[in-house]
């Protein structure tokens, strides 16, 4: 006979979407002709395109953000995170088939870049393929080993696979990198899977 879990008070939401914020140098060889002459393009501006972009991503300005994002990758301006924070935006507004397109654009650029892997399993688990969800969920944590929302989120997924065992190993993983205070929801989980094990 099956079990059914059933989360105390409220079920634990997973950790959201993760946008990619402006931290890799920009290789100057994909800056265009000018660069060929000792020409500059001078901004009026200090922002960059895709600092532009993030600003106005981050404002609730998404078709304008949109815009930009995809001018930043023509010019070579942090093009794996225009292309994450393009899914997010994607995603937000429910085209999953654009999200994933432009997250696994994304990694095609930078293989290793986490939030496109942690991004792509949420919305993995969000359309109910939980078997790609726990794998990108799983490369992510990998990558970022210090980032908690990954093994939270692999923990959902692996109890909703029936893996317990590994699911609480997650879930502990989670508890040991984040405040006591954010614990309660992961505690309440990993009781509930030590009985079903």
């Amino acid at each position: 006979m099956a079990k059914v879990v059933k989360f105390p008070g409220t079920t634990p939401e997973k950790f959201g979407l993760q946008r990619a914020r402006k931290k890799k140098a920009v290789d100057p060889g994909k800056l265009g002709q000018l660069t060929l002459f000792g020409g500059r393009v001078i901004k009026l501006s200090h922002l960059t395109t895709f600092e532009e972009a993030l600003m106005l991503d981050e404002a609730g300005h998404y078709n304008q953000a949109r815009v930009l994002y995809h001018k930043a990758i023509e010019e070579g301006d942090f093009v794996a995170d225009a292309w994450c924070n393009l899914g997010i935006i994607e995603s937000q507004t429910g085209d999953h088939a654009r999200a994933i397109d432009a997250f696994t654009r994304c990694l095609s650029e930078e293989p290793r870049h986490y939030e496109a892997h942690y991004n792509l399993a949420n919305l993995y688990a969000e359309v109910g393929n939980y078997a790609l969800a726990k794998v990108h969920y799983a490369i992510a944590s990998e990558i970022e080993p210090a980032f908690p929302n990954s093994y939270f989120n692999l923990g959902l997924t692996l109890a909703i696979n029936r893996e317990y065992t590994e699911a609480i190993r997650a879930l502990k993983k989670y508890c040991s990198l984040t405040p006591a205070d954010e614990h309660r929801p992961a505690l309440e989980l990993i009781g509930q899977l030590s009985s079903l094990e």
